[in-house]
């Protein structure tokens, strides 16, 4: 079984973004002095007193949902402590328990989950006697906490892994054996619909507004035997065009998820067709050097014939030119069309990630080369010579090319010989990285 689950729950702008990140350990919920800036769930490990759990953090919960986003708020709050083992249910101590406080206690009285109180902001002594109204809200213990300082949240955790249930620990290496994929794109064209369609639940905050979803949001999926890990993150959009705020802080959460996935999927609108946006925010992936798959979304709110596909694939070719390895699939998360098999596309291009070419491979693909097309000579300079080609690492496949002059090689010879890798091994998805190195003279032995 998986690890317990604690979700954190309370009112909007109590510090439960501020709670998560102090008990994860690391700056990964959005944390602003504005109510309503973590809409979605973000989960998160805490490893305490040799016990391991998963950590959730909501949005803030309002007891009165009149709009259609906030009532999706509110359904994703009530997924997440479904989803858990115990709430820790966050107060303020300056504000007291307010209406909405004794809504959430009713409703959480009626889940039968176990349930501690904590009171934040009790920074300093005179403020411990505001703890005790919050023991009419029903649940004890009752423990004031400063999330930003880091007071008595040890003693937070002390309680938490006392209720836990004993038999659902696992290591911190859970997913070390999951293929860990970034779902990346601008704003609105669909992500978070397309990974709830992967997962075949309602996991990740759906609306038609741009920006919907702020923060990351991890979680593993198995499918046909094999894990996945899927980051959903937030609409990206060029860097000047971002107000500091949450949705600037959402960048840089995207750029962290590329930095911890090994294949991106790369998600345009299909309606719009790919435009200069889509090749700025994928050109993130390629930076990265990260494994890529070119997903074209909403595919079924188009008028088709015969030529609509290929058409689309050559705008898309045109548009992202620094990507001609990644493969294209036109999809629609909402209906799911072909979203089975961006499983099968998944594994392919993270095989290619991963691929280990034999050295003798390598060296016959390096005297077919030459022989067909041997690196041109700059003008007033001696003859380029290659020695041998091999493989210095995969993730992504990094090749190194001995020769006597790495800086005479044009780049135009450069990109011929990746072309060549390409057509006899592949690789499909995956970067290449190719290095010249100077070949070391050797020593002359002593007579």
């Amino acid at each position: 079984m998986g690890k317990p689950i604690v979700a954190i729950v309370g009112r909007p702008n109590v510090g439960k973004s501020s709670l998560f990140n102090r008990l994860v350990g690391r700056r990964q919920a959005i944390v602003l002095d504005q109510p309503g800036i973590t809409r979605d769930r973000v989960y998160g490990d805490v490893s305490w007193g040799n016990r391991v759990f998963a950590l959730i953090d909501t949005g803030g919960y309002v007891s009165d949902a009149a709009d259609v986003l906030t009532q999706s708020m509110l359904a994703n709050i009530q997924q997440a402590v479904q989803e858990s083992d115990l709430v820790v249910f966050l107060g303020d101590a300056v504000d007291g328990p307010t209406a909405d406080e004794y809504a959430i206690a009713a409703y959480l009285r009626k889940t039968g989950r176990p349930v501690i109180v904590a009171v934040n902001k009790v920074d300093n002594p005179n403020r411990e006697d505001l703890l005790h109204a919050f023991y009419g809200l029903g649940f004890e213990p009752v423990i004031g906490i400063s999330a930003l300082h880091g007071l008595e949240t040890g003693d937070l955790l002390d309680h938490i892994v006392s209720l836990l249930p004993r038999h659902r620990d696992e290591s911190l290496q859970e997913h070390k054996d999951a293929i860990p994929v970034a779902i990346i794109g601008r704003p609105n064209v669909g992500k978070s619909t397309l990974l709830n369609s992967l997962l075949g639940k309602q996991r990740a905050l759906v609306d038609s507004t741009p920006g919907t979803t702020r923060d990351p949001v991890d979680v593993l999926k198995e499918h046909d035997g094999k894990k996945y890990l899927f980051v959903d993150t937030a609409g990206i959009r060029r860097k000047g065009k971002i107000e500091r705020g949450a949705e600037w802080v959402s960048v840089l959460l995207a750029q962290q998820s590329l930095d911890r996935c090994k294949v991106a999927l790369l998600v345009l609108d299909a309606q719009e067709g790919p435009v200069e946006g889509d090749a700025h925010v994928f050109g993130l992936a390629q930076k990265e050097n990260k494994a890529c798959i070119i997903l074209a979304n909403k595919w079924d709110t188009l008028e088709k014939d015969d030529k609509t596909s290929g058409e689309m694939i050559n705008k898309i070719r045109d548009t992202i030119k620094f990507l001609p390895y990644a493969p294209i699939m036109m999809i629609s998360g909402l209906t799911g069309q072909r979203v089975s098999k961006i499983y099968d596309l998944i594994d392919t291009v993270y095989a290619s990630y991963r691929r280990q070419v034999p050295s003798q491979d390598l060296n016959d693909l390096l005297d077919d080369v030459v022989a067909h097309h041997p690196p041109p000579s700059s003008h007033g300079k001696k003859e380029i010579i290659f020695y041998r080609l091999s493989q210095a690492r995969v993730a992504p496949p990094t090749f190194v090319l001995e020769t006597n002059q790495p800086d005479a090689i044009h780049f135009s010879y450069e990109r011929y010989l990746l072309n060549q890798i390409y057509e006899r091994f592949g690789f499909e998805g995956s970067p290449i990285v190719l290095r010249f190195k100077q070949r070391r003279r050797k020593r002359a032995k002593n007579s």
